[in-house]
């Protein structure tokens, strides 16, 4: 056998120990369907995605073509936001939309601005405080933290700078929200501003109508779902106009009590959640249940523990490496087996890809070939 050969046969290994992917006469909306393609149920959407899908942080007006080469693979499902790119992802899939028909692939975007604007808002409050005030916020901010467990290495992830900062925000903003929530104005700041980002965010895609809406896009905390009715006034509102099918959220942080939460409000289609070789014991059994309610879960951050992407500069770590190369025996890349790992589950419907090149694209894609019958 020469090395060709078996490189091939490691990759047909690795592809038939996938979940089983949705049969082709499985009812459901199909989009773009081609044999080359795997797809799975998104959960009560109905929609059949392709097994892995396009993330839109690295999409802009000049870097867009390799989105249209996913497509002619059988690729039918698009991510974007708001504050990816400073909008320039939104504007980079307008020229997508443009050049394919809008029912060939699934469109979801995000309301970016939700968390961080209720963050900023209770940061102002704090910041106006006493020093003595602060502390004893502080205290009760790292206890909470403390108490969900959101910072164990192995939870977390540490996947970007400003993920333990955006847990600590929000954590401080739930507790504080008790005492000082009167001073926000509850209807401007999250029912019109999500009424607000979508009809930005459909103007820049040149779209009248989303297939998907993440609100809020980057939760850190249950809490943040719950105790918002604000958000779901305007949920119903977008979907009486027709301008969002089905509702979602993002989240790195605490993703199982994320996940659980969405369960609990009855409002969420799907999810898009840390989720990977590191952090999935953490997250099993929630994932589990979404499932089992009919929620479809899209696996982000599933690559990152063992490869660090445009990060440079950071060496991976090597015990989970190890932890990919023992899930996943074989000479394929490290990244390609954390993918391949998530995919064996189930309960998820696909992983996301930050496919920012042609070269990654093509490197990426056949993660999703079907399994050998």
């Amino acid at each position: 056998m020469n090395r060709r050969e078996f490189l091939a046969l490691s990759f047909a290994a690795a592809i038939a120990g996938k979940a089983a992917a949705a049969p082709a006469n499985e009812p459901g909306e199909w989009r773009n369907k081609q044999s080359g393609m795997a797809y799975r149920r998104l959960g009560r959407t109905g929609y059949m995605i392709s097994e892995v899908v396009m993330g839109g942080n690295l999409i802009s007006p000049t870097n867009y073509e390799h989105v249209l080469m996913a497509l002619d693979h059988g690729l039918n499902y698009l991510d974007t936001a708001p504050a990816y790119g400073r909008l320039k992802s939104e504007n980079g899939y307008a020229q997508v939309v443009k050049a394919r028909k809008r029912d060939s692939f699934f469109l979801n975007t995000k309301v970016s601005d939700l968390v961080t604007n209720r963050g900023d808002l209770y940061d102002t409050i704090y910041e106006s405080l006493a020093a003595s005030e602060q502390k004893k916020w502080d205290t009760r901010v790292a206890d909470e933290i403390a108490r969900l467990g959101a910072f164990q290495p192995d939870y977390i992830g540490d996947y970007f700078d400003g993920q333990r900062p955006g847990m600590e925000q929000a954590v401080r903003a739930n507790l504080m929200e008790k005492e000082y929530g009167r001073r926000i104005d509850r209807g401007k700041n999250y029912r019109q501003l999500i009424l607000d980002s979508v009809d930005k965010s459909l103007k820049r895609l040149g779209t009248d109508y989303l297939d998907l809406l993440a609100c809020p896009h980057a939760v850190s905390t249950a809490a943040e779902l719950e105790t918002h009715p604000e958000m779901f006034e305007a949920f119903d509102v977008l979907r009486k106009a027709g301008k969002v099918r089905h509702f979602s959220l993002s989240a790195h942080n605490d993703p199982a009590a994320v996940l659980d939460a969405a369960v609990r409000t009855g409002q969420y289609s799907a999810a898009m959640v840390a989720y990977n070789i590191i952090n999935h014991r953490f997250v099993d059994a929630s994932l589990q249940r979404a499932h089992k309610a009919g929620m479809g879960v899209i696996a982000m951050k599933v690559a990152r523990p063992v490869h660090n992407g445009r990060n440079r500069g950071i060496v991976d770590p090597p015990e989970r490496i190890a932890k990919a190369n023992a899930a996943v025996p074989g000479p394929m890349k490290v990244p390609h087996k954390a993918y391949l790992f998530a995919l064996r589950n189930p309960n998820l419907s696909a992983v996301i890809s930050e496919m920012g090149t042609a070269e990654i694209t093509k490197d990426n894609l056949p993660l999703a070939t079907p399994k050998p019958i």
